[in-house]
């Protein structure tokens, strides 16, 4: 029979308060993984609208030099094939490295949580380990919210062939996407653990995804708070590099590229920090909602095996203790 002290009272500074402990216990480490996985992926976002840029630029002047010879092409006309490819490149880059930092991140910070060694190697083997399962959850995810796309937006063509609405309405498509947007969020919201559960508990596609439903009842709000957090962090610094790349920055002056190459390298670095700091507060989550849900005490019982366990939860006071007392019928 095992007692365990009610779960702490988690909420986003408890958890970022806890993820930043197990980072700065093990800052070498997560350094290196932050410049084998991270640092490429926000190097491409940050790089991918300067280049693109450059690139439909280059491909517009080509054609318009053709156009001027045959007479057949209009101003600006940029080649698709070009643009696909550059988009296609790009996607593969951030999925592929996404998915290896999810990996090594996640499987280190649930070590770390534990006070277990954390180790690079070990790391590397789990990103890459745990690649497909983690690519086949994202591809679950996305084909529940295009089934969801595909029905509100069936629903709205059958509501304005029913009343009589404009299928181009500027009313019908916001209501449509405020719509779309509120029920992408709670899903989210409640697939937030699925990443982990994919490292942690080895479980691909649909499986985690419900699971993570099952979990983050009661931390919805956290949840929630974690998603916008770091979304508005993030996006911010994108945007910045998307104002950057739309600049003129090809002027020949030294101080222009100069601040340009500064921006990707800050923007870069910000990415990787708060990327980093996101994955590792999910994890960190995931494992107070296994505490909420009774399941964290019987697994440190069952692991270590020993009378009394301490939690490494930290409320800012003193720690919580697990007391563990076995039965021998």
């Amino acid at each position: 029979m095992a007692t365990a002290s009610p779960p702490p009272t988690a909420n986003l500074w408890v958890v970022l308060t806890e993820s930043k402990r197990i980072i700065n216990a093990h800052s070498r480490h997560f350094l290196a993984l932050s410049v084998l996985f991270l640092l490429p992926l926000c190097f491409s976002v940050t790089v991918f609208p300067s280049v693109s840029r450059l690139i439909i630029d280059q491909s517009s002047s080509s054609h318009n030099s053709v156009s001027l010879l045959r007479g057949s092409l209009p101003d600006g006309v940029v080649d698709p094939k070009t643009l696909l490819l550059l988009l296609f490149a790009y996607i593969v880059v951030v999925t592929v490295f996404n998915l290896l930092a999810i990996g090594s991140i996640a499987y280190s910070v649930y070590q770390g949580f534990y006070g277990r060694p954390v180790k690079l190697i070990s790391a590397v083997r789990s990103s890459f380990a745990s690649f497909l399962p983690l690519l086949a959850t994202l591809i679950s995810s996305h084909l529940i919210v295009f089934a969801v796309f595909l029905i509100l937006g069936f629903a709205a063509f059958l509501l304005a062939r029913l009343v009589g609405l404009d299928y181009a309405s500027p009313d019908l498509s916001t209501v449509v996407m405020f719509i779309s947007l509120a029920i992408v969020v709670k899903l989210y919201v409640k697939w937030i653990l699925a990443w982990a559960i994919v490292v942690v508990e080895s479980s691909w596609g649909f499986t985690p995804l419900k699971r993570s439903k099952s979990l983050i009842k009661g931390m919805e709000s956290v949840s929630l708070s974690m998603i916008l957090l770091y979304a508005v962090a993030q996006s911010c610094f994108v945007w910045i590099s998307t104002v950057a790349a739309s600049a003129q920055m090809d002027d020949g002056k030294l101080w222009t590229k100069a601040f340009f190459v500064f921006q990707i390298v800050v923007t870069s670095a910000v990415l990787t920090v708060l990327m980093l700091y996101n994955v590792a507060a999910t994890t960190v989550m995931y494992m107070y909602c296994k505490a909420v849900h009774g399941e964290l005490a019987w697994e440190i019982a069952e692991e270590f095996a020993r009378e009394y366990v301490s939690l490494p939860f930290d409320d800012g006071k003193v720690p919580h203790l697990v007391s563990v007392a076995y039965s021998n019928f």
